[in-house]
């Protein structure tokens, strides 16, 4: 794919804002620009100096000629931004999660071992079995410490950037390093799973939701 790929795509989505029908697209954004304006070449450039690695194209593309951020899948791609100090950070519920001094680390595709994982589940503390509230929360805060050693630790997503939220913590990411390079990955770690792949790149995840919007509103 490449920058024709993104042809017409901001308009699309500026249009789709205007339809009576828009009401009927879960986490369109209302009122304002539905979109951030796309960032220039030299923003970009300053975006993946500063992170040290080139972002997978679809992703480049789509920041140069659609928008930085905005309108999109679920609850909208998570905006790209340069603050006052030249540090640049992604913005959006679960986005400081992103460690853009990590991101030419390539994300690792050895997941948590599912065995362990299920083990930790199985011992969790059940307040039920204990008489006193004080060693049960004693109890639960050191099998959260562990949890978060095992599923919220920084090296299972570093390499990727948080980019958007279904809601209820549920967040999805974009991997830009590694051989899953481009890919998009679920984050169900708030249900104590683990990260999975969901089988699309960046543009196919854009697009696939830009093509069901528009029907949506349409048809409202």
């Amino acid at each position: 794919m490449s920058a024709q790929t993104w042809a017409g795509v901001r308009e699309r989505v500026l249009e789709l804002a205007r339809t009576p029908g828009v009401e009927a697209v879960f986490g369109f954004p209302r009122g304002g620009s539905p979109l951030e304006d796309p960032l220039t070449p030299g923003e970009l450039a300053d975006l993946e100096r500063y992170c040290g690695v080139r972002l997978p194209e679809e992703y480049r593309d789509f920041l140069l000629h659609v928008g930085a951020g905005g309108a999109g899948p679920a609850y909208g791609v998570y905006p790209a931004r340069r603050g006052p100090d030249g540090a640049w950070a992604w913005h959006g519920d679960g986005a400081d999660m992103t460690l853009p001094t990590r991101l030419a680390e390539p994300f690792p595709v050895d997941r948590v071992d599912p065995a362990v994982l299920d083990a930790l589940l199985d011992d969790q503390p059940d307040e039920e079995e204990y008489d006193d509230e004080d060693a049960f929360e004693a109890a639960n805060d050191a099998w959260e410490e562990r949890m978060e050693g095992v599923l919220w630790t920084d090296e299972i997503t570093v390499g990727a950037v948080c980019l958007s939220t279904t809601g209820c913590a549920q967040r999805q990411w974009l991997v830009v390093s590694g051989p899953e390079r481009g890919a998009m990955w679920d984050d169900p770690r708030c249900d104590d799973a683990d990260l999975e792949p969901m089988g699309v790149t960046f543009a196919e995840w854009y697009l696939n939701w830009l093509e069901d919007a528009t029907r949506k509103a349409e048809a409202a």
